[in-house]
C-alpha cells in the first residue's frame, strides 16, 4: 500500500517543488535509528523526501540549501524528539516551515518522537529549557525564537 501525499497548492500553482517532502530532525537523538526507518519508508512509498545528509552537496553552503530544500518541498515532517529544540539548526528549518506554511498553505506533519506532544505545544518541560536558553543566547532574534511556539496560535 502506497502512501500519497496531494501535489497540487491552489495559491500558488507554479511554485516549483522538487521534493514531496523535507525531513526535520535532531540527528544526535533519531539520525540512526527513527529517522533513517521513516526515510527509507517515505523512499519505497514513492515520496521524494529530502534529508540533510543525503542532498547537500560537500562545501555547499548548508544553510541555504536547507532553506532552498524547505521552499521546495510539499511537506514538511518534523520529528520532535528530547533534543530538537536545542539545537538553533532545527529552530531554523522550523522558522523557514512555519513562515512557508503561513504563506504557501505548506503542510506540517509532525512526530513526536519519545516526547509529550504538549511539552512541545506548551513549551515546558525539557522544550520549555531549551527555549529559555535560546532566548539567553539569541535576544536580538527573539522573533526568530517566538516563531518557533510551535501549536501556540493554532
Amino acid at each position: 500500500m502506497a502512501a500519497t501525499i496531494q501535489m497540487s497548492n491552489p495559491k500558488s500553482p507554479n511554485h516549483r517543488c522538487t521534493y514531496d517532502a523535507f525531513l526535520s530532525f535532531r540527528g544526535t537523538d533519531t539520525r540512526r535509528g527513527f529517522t533513517d526507518h521513516l526515510y527509507r519508508a517515505l523512499e519505497v512509498a514513492g515520496i521524494h523526501t529530502f534529508r540533510d545528509d543525503d542532498e547537500i552537496e560537500r562545501g555547499a553552503n548548508i544553510s541555504a540549501e536547507l532553506q532552498k530544500a524547505i521552499q521546495e518541498s510539499r511537506v514538511s515532517i518534523i520529528v520532535f524528539s528530547k533534543d530538537y529544540a536545542s539545537s538553533r539548526w532545527c529552530l531554523d528549518e522550523l522558522v523557514t516551515i512555519m513562515d512557508r506554511r503561513e504563506t504557501n498553505e505548506h503542510m506540517v506533519m509532525p512526530i513526536f518522537y519519545d516526547v509529550d506532544p504538549s511539552h512541545v505545544r506548551n513549551q515546558t518541560g525539557i522544550f520549555e529549557e531549551a527555549f529559555a536558553r535560546h532566548q539567553q543566547r539569541f535576544n536580538k532574534e527573539m522573533d526568530k525564537v517566538e516563531k518557533c511556539r510551535f501549536g501556540r496560535d493554532g
